[in-house]
């Protein structure tokens, strides 16, 4: 008989983004695996599962383990912040997970780049690319192409893992590189521990972003062309038209996305 393993986005972290599927799997799980961050976020949630801990470079154990548990007939459910599918565990645990009796259920989450622009206004109403700065899997020269493409295509721009205490110094080659072919003024959004205690929401510049103010639980926004800054009764906002009120180009209709 095959045991469920779910792999469930937790969202930003708050009780009140975690969707009602995440919680559900959440709920049937008998173990609860993640790095020890995240568990403590929903730990007091459901403070009678068994919970399974590693730490931050410790994935691969994490749901070696947790695999183990449900291979022994327990309902499992690895979590991972924002969506678990998006730079989380799904991918992991599926490719793990091949050959056992052992069925993986995805269970998605609200990631960074959604729960971040909505408290910088609408910086995501256009074409956008997420990338993360974090060279530790992946070869700096590959993350450099991605962003000088980017900013060539004009895209907005979502960083994830824009700067650590390993690696400082990212985020001023990446300013460098969008740079290329994105202006000076162009509107930067950093949003710093999203649903968390903490949060935070600052608008400033391409030009005039003060890199010290990013950290680890920071998501930066970089917008395109067309991007403004709107000043509104609640502070500056973000914003990228979609071109709705544009005279040249005639309303589209919703995609539903």
């Amino acid at each position: 008989m095959q045991t469920k393993f779910y792999v469930v986005g937790i969202g930003p972290g708050a009780a009140d983004q975690l969707t009602p599927k995440a919680r559900a799997a959440l709920q049937e799980a008998q173990v609860i695996a993640g790095y020890g961050t995240y568990l403590k976020l929903i730990k007091p949630l459901f403070p009678d599962k068994e919970y399974l801990q590693t730490g931050m470079t410790g994935e691969v154990q994490r749901c070696q383990q947790a695999l183990a548990q449900a291979q022994a007939g327990k309902t499992v459910a690895m979590v991972s912040s924002g969506d678990a599918g998006i730079y989380g565990m799904a991918g992991l645990v599926l490719q793990l997970a091949e050959g056992l009796p052992v069925e993986v259920v995805p269970v998605p989450g609200i990631t960074a780049a959604s729960s971040g622009a909505a408290l910088l206004g609408a910086p995501l109403m256009h074409d956008f690319a997420v990338i993360s700065l974090s060279d530790r899997l992946t070869p700096w020269e590959k993350i450099e192409k991605r962003l000088l493409a980017a900013a060539e295509a004009d895209f907005c721009v979502v960083l994830y893992n824009p700067r650590s205490h390993g690696r400082p110094e990212l985020l001023g080659r990446a300013r460098q590189l969008l740079g290329r072919y994105k202006a000076p003024k162009t509107p930067v959004g950093v949003v710093k521990n999203i649903g968390r205690d903490g949060e935070q929401a600052i608008v400033t510049t391409l030009a005039e972003l003060d890199e010290t103010q990013v950290d680890m639980f920071s998501t930066v926004f970089v917008g395109n062309s067309q991007t403004y800054i709107q000043q509104t009764v609640a502070g500056p906002k973000i914003i990228t038209p979609r071109g709705y009120l544009s005279a040249e180009q005639p309303e589209q209709p919703e995609a539903g996305r």
